[in-house]
């Protein structure tokens, strides 16, 4: 519990009205999208870099956990409270400061929503392109927390390579600045990088330097059935060998195409095995060259069918294809554990193979999509939890995936980050030297480790509060 000298600090700091401490407050405050919750002492919303740092003064003297929210959409357990403690919210640092045309930069609170950003660049011909899957309602600072990623990071990179300067809360309360607006910067460590997917765990971002692009002209979205995942593999790398970078190369399977087939605004018969969701953008006159010229490469790999959006409602249908997927899941089974492998390019057909085994040797349903383009595939192990020894069996089939991962020279997340459902799974990936490592920056940024203490590498002390 927060003793009430501390609580009165708070409060002086923030103003009453930002201080919470009431049962339905900190439950409100507990959960992400895991779906697990753990219990804070007190959620505090500031709306300054100064008032994040003397929050993080006070935490350091009387020695009090601190967990950095954002929208709290985070897949991993990044924002739970797993050791009480003061959840501070940064919602209310919500500004767009500067939108630079000239410099194509943009400097935001942390607090911004991705897809208001992108709402606003655009109507001045701009473009930031990652586009998690939550943008509508994700926070900058959490972007740049997690280094989130989407389907445009196949032609255009994730959040890391567009964040060009942060200012900082460390964890002891100083206020520091990293990078800037220039697009070459060496002077010392790249501590930007550093704290972009660090998960909360070095400082708080408080003001963020975006990198902003041109808006493309126009995009071409295309969907084309096939009756093989071989033969959708296949395709993806045709594409590539093509010499075309779509800006976005998504993937459904057989699994995944079973569950949304009653829904689906795109008739999608039996025999369709798998799909791929192209779209390309840029000058008008190549994205139809290049339209063409995938329907020429994908044609003889076991095609069934093809669509291409002549306009934007027909590219709308197209996409409502592969959002149908997350809300149609549940029908095979109550509880999902979604992870996101990441293979190299050419191992997805390999992984996608292993997968299907997993399913059959363990009897439970893995429901695969993603974003074939960059090898990320969303797992889904649909189970009963309710079933006997259920748990048990979810842990094992979890770490054949990550270990199959790892062995086809893959990673065990390609956008989640670990927080706190991964860690028993780092190890398969991260040598012990380097986790040494990781240790040692942790420490030398927060030695009282009172910021987000117990994810990534470091095994919560106490769940005392865990509802």
């Amino acid at each position: 519990m927060i003793d009430k000298t501390v609580l009165k600090r708070l409060t002086e700091i923030v103003g009453k009205e930002n201080v919470f401490d009431q049962k339905s407050d900190r439950i409100t405050h507990s959960y992400d999208a895991t779906g697990r919750s753990y219990l804070p002492d007190v959620v505090v919303y500031a709306g300054s870099a100064a008032e994040v740092s003397e929050v993080m003064k006070v935490a350091n003297r009387y020695l009090i956990p601190v967990l950095p929210r954002g929208a709290g959409s985070g897949f991993t357990g990044g924002t739970l409270p797993v050791q009480g403690g003061i959840v501070l919210v940064l919602t209310r640092m919500d500004r767009i400061l500067a939108i630079d045309t000239e410099n194509l930069v943009a400097v935001v609170e942390p607090g911004v929503v991705t897809a208001e950003l992108q709402r606003q660049v655009e109507k001045q011909g701009l473009f930031y392109p990652p586009d998690p899957a939550s943008k509508e309602f994700c926070t900058m600072g959490g972007n740049v927390a997690e280094c989130a990623g989407g389907p445009r990071c196949v032609k255009y990179g994730v959040t890391k390579d567009y964040i060009m300067g942060l200012e900082v809360v460390t964890p002891t309360g100083e206020i520091i600045r990293t990078g800037g607006k220039t697009l070459k910067n060496v002077v010392g460590y790249d501590l930007t990088k550093l704290f972009v997917g660090s998960e909360g765990t070095l400082g708080i971002v408080t003001r963020i330097v975006v990198k902003l692009l041109p808006k493309p002209e126009a995009k071409k979205t295309m969907l084309v059935q096939f009756s093989t995942i071989d033969g959708a593999a296949r395709g993806v790398s045709e594409i590539i060998r093509a010499k075309i970078i779509p800006t976005t190369l998504e993937f459904l399977d057989a699994s995944t195409i079973d569950c949304i087939r009653d829904i689906s605004p795109v008739p999608l018969p039996e025999e369709c095995r798998a799909i791929l969701l192209i779209e390309v953008d840029g000058d008008r006159e190549i994205i139809e060259k290049q339209a063409v010229r995938i329907m020429e490469v994908l044609q003889p790999l076991s095609v069934l069918d093809t669509r291409i959006a002549e306009n934007a409602e027909e590219s709308e249908e197209i996409w409502q294809v592969r959002r149908s997927v997350s809300s149609s899941m549940r029908k095979i089974n109550p509880d999902k554990f979604n992870e996101d492998i990441v293979v190299p390019r050419s191992r997805v057909p390999d992984m996608i193979r292993a997968l299907e085994n997993l399913s059959r040797e363990y009897g439970v349903p893995i429901v695969n999509f993603g974003h074939a383009g960059d090898g990320n595939i969303h797992v889904n192990v649909m189970v009963d939890l309710r079933e006997e020894g259920m748990e048990e069996k979810v842990h094992n089939v979890m770490e054949d995936i990550f270990r199959t991962a790892v062995e086809l020279e893959g990673s065990i997340s390609g956008e989640h980050g670990i927080g706190i459902s991964k860690m028993d799974y780092m190890g398969m990936e991260v040598s012990e030297i380097t986790m040494r490592y990781m240790e040692k920056i942790k420490e030398s940024f927060d030695p009282n480790n009172i910021l987000n203490p117990g994810k990534i590498f470091q095994k919560p002390i106490a769940a005392e509060g865990a509802l």
